[in-house]
């Protein structure tokens, strides 16, 4: 693949949900290794540090389960611009922290494509939707409204507009957690969901390739959403919503590779490391070998491990 210049944005959000631990996430990544990864591929890496929120005024939900309002939206802004400012520059690997990173993320990367006039496109790499909005969570966890902000859902108050992502244009793969509100938003806006019993039945290669194609006949520009718990568990255990039966390996090194070779990726979220529920290091490690095959790190290219 071609060079790139990588600007890691550490974004140590930690009020997405109830769980604490994401804060430690950023860091993590850095200590496992990521800009080496990544400079060992000839790409150039910039830091950016970790983020702070933006301060704002308090605001109040309707619904009392929402909690971590205001510091969430305050993220959010600072994410954004944050965003906006690195993908004009290169690309842009945010650092997680919580999915809730992803509502400041994905709009700072829809302002750009925004004004380079071409549809942007969400690969939700995740065992989860996160398709609520405030108004229809129980959990009140803002890490699972992203994707409904995107789509620009009502029910966002405190959250500055962003331009709408179709839901034609979102393709989610690895779900197995999906409640029954969720499953609802998903059938009436319509983005394209493959659940683990699809890519048991068919493979993950297909309905991946079929997306990428997609993206390319639009000339769109292509936001990536790796969640830990994409993968399995017994792989990837830094994560608090583990659930059982994710991606392999297998599949997930296969799943990067392609989107590295569509070359259409345009900016990348890595989110959900908890490292407070990781053995030495391994989740990191992990994250931070997939990452690499995002950018054009091969089987021939990994060393043998030696035990």
């Amino acid at each position: 693949m071609e060079k790139q210049t990588c600007h890691l944005i550490g974004a140590p959000v930690d009020c997405g949900k109830a769980r604490r631990g994401c804060v430690m996430g950023p860091d993590a990544f850095r200590v496992a290794g990521l800009d080496l990864a990544l400079k060992d591929l000839g790409h150039e890496v910039e830091d950016w540090g970790n983020l702070t929120p933006q301060t704002g005024p308090e605001v109040l939900s309707s619904n009392p389960a929402v909690h971590g309002l205001t510091e969430t939206i305050g993220w959010s802004a600072a994410i954004r611009e944050a965003g906006h400012a690195a993908v004009k520059k290169g690309t842009p690997v945010f650092l997680g922290g919580d999915h809730a990173i992803s509502l400041g993320s994905v709009a700072g990367i829809a302002d750009y494509a925004q004004e380079v006039g071409r549809p942007l496109f969400l690969l939700w790499l995740d065992a989860h939707t996160d398709i609520h909005t405030l108004n229809t969570t129980t959990t009140g966890n803002l890490h699972g409204t992203p994707v409904a902000y995107a789509m620009g859902l009502d029910g966002f108050e405190g959250f500055a507009p962003m331009p709408k992502v179709p839901g034609a244009h979102i393709c989610y793969i690895g779900l197995r957690s999906v409640d029954p509100e969720e499953r609802k938003a998903v059938a009436e806006h319509g983005p394209k969901a493959i659940d683990m019993r699809y890519i048991d039945e068919h493979g993950i290669a297909k309905p991946l390739g079929d997306f990428l194609r997609k993206v390319a006949a639009m000339n769109g520009l292509l936001h990536v959403s790796l969640d830990v718990d994409f993968l399995d568990p017994s792989i990837a255990p830094a994560v608090g919503t583990t659930v059982p039966g994710g991606a392999t390996i297998r599949e997930a090194h296969l799943a990067m590779e392609m989107i590295c070779d569509s070359g259409l990726m345009t900016s990348l979220d890595l989110v959900e490391l908890n490292p407070f529920l990781d053995d030495r290091g391994r989740t990191a490690e992990v994250m931070v070998d997939l990452t690499a095959s995002l950018f054009g790190r091969r089987v021939f290219d990994r060393d043998t491990v030696r035990i």
